[in-house]
């Protein structure tokens, strides 16, 4: 018996939106059960937290990396950008589906711990599984510290040996082994994520504080645009940063 070939209906679009999705839905998974009352996990701390996400990382960039390079984050695109390894339109294409994947593994969130956000009281405990926010509010500190936090991140990257995508050059997490990769957001969570928690992904904040804002969550918090473009504009500086040492000392 034989077996028509098929080609793969994996995009690098849908890869992008299916893999940020699982990396949200796992990492803000983790917050949840961390800050929600009557989980199984209730108040196990940053440890428990900071490795959660980059096991996140790991299973999102498996499932994106064949298909895409797996960005799974805004700040890694527009370095491929910044570097003419990415035209324009595939940068924003990516984005979009960065953009998405997180709104939705943030909604898969919300409805696996309904009933512990309705046992919940602490309105900033509901917002914190969905987005970040400082532990000292004082947004020029806080924005360098995504700034610092991006840099690290990105700049590793671009050093890692073969972290392009074969024949097409695009520098992504997947290409270069997803472990290496989770090391990488580890080490941020757990040395540079404690002022800010580490968003150090535009989409990864912006997209689950949009759902925060939308779902019907009893006595949650506000949408805090006065902070909201800290986690935005900081990771998107902290890849330029990246890219202009690493074009300068190469």
């Amino acid at each position: 018996m034989t077996y028509l070939k098929h080609k793969p209906n994996m995009t690098p679009f849908i890869a992008e939106l299916v893999g940020t999705a699982v990396m949200i839905l796992l990492g803000g998974g983790v917050v949840a059960n961390v800050v929600l009352n009557k989980t199984k996990g209730n108040d196990s701390g940053w440890i428990v937290i900071s490795t959660a996400w980059a096991l996140a990382v790991f299973v999102g960039v498996n499932i994106a990396a064949p298909y895409s390079g797996a960005h799974l984050n805004c700040a890694v695109t527009i370095a491929n950008l910044a570097l003419g390894k990415m035209d324009l339109a595939t940068s924003l294409s990516y984005i979009s589906a960065q953009f998405l994947g997180a709104m939705i593994g943030a909604t898969v969130v919300w409805l696996v711990y309904k009933n512990h956000f309705d046992a919940t009281e602490d309105p900033g405990a509901k917002r914190a599984v969905f987005c970040t926010e400082p532990a000292i509010r004082d947004l020029p500190i806080n924005l360098i510290s995504e700034v610092v936090g991006t840099f690290v991140l990105i700049f590793t990257i671009l050093h890692f040996t073969d972290a392009k995508l074969p024949d097409e050059g695009i520098v992504g997490l997947g290409s270069i082994g997803a472990i290496p990769v989770a090391f990488l957001v580890w080490a941020i969570g757990l040395s540079l994520g404690g002022t800010t928690g580490y968003a150090i992904n535009p989409a990864r904040d912006l997209g689950p504080r949009i759902m925060h804002s939308i779902l019907p969550i009893k006595n949650k918090a506000g949408f805090d645009a006065g902070y909201a473009w800290v986690p935005v504009l900081g990771p998107i500086i902290g890849a330029l940063l990246a890219v202009g040492l690493n074009l300068l000392i190469h």
